[in-house]
């Protein structure tokens, strides 16, 4: 038994039981359908054979509505372990393109940024070429930028609160920086963090990121470290991302999201949110909008 959740764009409600009843009509494998938060999400229980095959049909008659499809068996959805990158993904902005700004750099490193996350580039040589053109920027802008220019994505904190009270452990898994990722998981909620350190010398950055870097390979080992402290199952680990060095966790998870992700990161994942905010997480665990913690 697969279910499919769908999921409006954040801050509509386009899933009406008009277009679930023709979903169901449409989808002979749909065996019934329950509402999770009024028109805002719900799922579709499915006797079928493939899931990509499933969401395709979805899709299609969805007839391109802003609406996200999140495919999986129905009897593993609930999530015990959840992983998080952070820039792009549980925050808006890319943390070393803001530093980079301080130096008059930030088109610059933003362009190296990008192709990193598409994969175009190895992300640890990026990560140091990046850095070294932060040499001799204050330590004490990085308060200043999360303050005045870091927002938080929309459903993050839903989606960690209401993990952790039931039970869940939520870490960021960042190829970013500490500086950014502890004043950053304590507000949203995560249980750690992990992320890469900036050195400095007298409180000025060195243009220097201390090895071994946290990439691709160590996002990868701290879900299965995780994993296997908590005795979970494959199936009960969740991960979002949005860029290349993502994909190994994502793979790796039980559920793997791809966040207004890279197109080779979209194409990869399990599922992909195009539309919806970070709580759709939630849904696709199967918890209704009345479950959520929120504030």
């Amino acid at each position: 038994m697969f279910v499919a959740t769908l999921v409006s764009a954040h801050g509509q409600a386009l899933v009406s039981e008009a277009l679930l009843s023709r979903l169901a009509r449409a989808i002979p494998d749909v065996t019934r359908t329950v509402a999770l938060d009024g028109a805002v999400a719900a799922d579709l229980f499915a006797e079928a054979d493939d899931a990509r095959k499933l969401e395709a049909a979805i899709r299609t008659g969805l007839e391109g509505e802003a609406i996200d499809v999140i495919v999986q068996a129905a009897a593993t959805r609930r999530k015990a372990l959840f992983l998080a990158d952070m820039d792009s993904t549980m925050i808006g902005q890319e943390c070393i393109d803001e530093l980079a700004d301080v130096v008059g750099l930030k088109e610059h490193v933003a362009a190296i940024t990008e192709r990193a996350m598409r994969g175009e580039i190895a992300f640890e040589p990026a990560l140091r070429e990046r850095v070294a053109l932060l040499k001799g920027v204050p330590l004490a802008v990085v308060e200043e930028i999360i303050q005045h220019r870091i927002t938080l994505t929309p459903g993050g904190r839903e989606l960690v609160r209401t993990m952790r009270a039931n039970g869940g452990y939520a870490a960021l898994v960042s190829g970013g920086f500490t500086v950014f990722t502890g004043p950053i998981s304590a507000v949203i909620g995560f249980d750690e963090h992990r992320s890469n350190v900036l050195l400095a010398d007298g409180g000025i950055l060195r243009g220097e990121v201390a090895e071994p870097i946290l990439g691709k390979q160590a996002k990868l080992d701290a879900l299965i470290e995780l994993r296997t402290r908590f005795n979970l199952a494959p199936e009960a680990t969740l991960a979002v991302g949005d860029g290349a060095n993502d994909l190994a966790m994502l793979g790796e998870a039980g559920l793997g999201a791809a966040f207004r992700a890279k197109p080779a990161v979209a194409a990869a994942a399990d599922a992909r949110l195009d539309h919806a905010d970070l709580s759709a997480l939630l849904y696709a665990q199967g918890y209704t909008g009345s479950e959520i913690v929120r504030g």
